[in-house]
C-alpha cells in the first residue's frame, strides 16, 4: 500500500540533516513493523526520485524522513519548501 503526504522541509540545528516530518496518521499504522530502534523500512518517492530508507523516530513518538543531498539536488528542494512524499513499506 502506498502512503502519500505533503510536508515542509526542515533542518536540525546543525543544518547537516534535512528532513520532512511524517504525519502521525501515516506512520502510526506501521509502528509494529519498527525495529528495536524505531526505524520502519520504506521505499520513498519525491518527484521523479526514489530511494530506500526508513521512517526515522523523532523521539516524541512521531517519525520523520531524511532527505539526502542527491535527492534535494535532483528535485531542487530547499529548506522551507513543501514537498509531496510517497512511501511503501519494504521487506527488511
Amino acid at each position: 500500500m502506498t502512503e502519500k503526504f505533503s510536508g515542509v522541509i526542515k533542518t536540525f540545528e546543525d543544518c547537516t540533516w534535512w528532513f520532512v516530518p511524517v504525519p502521525e496518521a501515516k506512520s502510526q499504522p506501521y509502528k509494529s513493523l519498527a525495529n528495536n530502534f524505531g526505524f520502519i523500512p520504506v521505499t520513498l518517492k519525491v518527484g521523479k526520485s526514489s530511494w530506500s530508507s526508513s521512517l526515522l523516530p523523532s523521539g516524541d513518538g512521531t517519525h520523520c524522513i531524511a532527505v539526502p543531498a542527491k535527492i534535494r539536488k535532483a528535485e531542487n528542494i530547499k529548506v522551507g519548501d513543501k514537498i509531496t512524499v510517497e512511501f511503501e513499506i519494504r521487506e527488511r
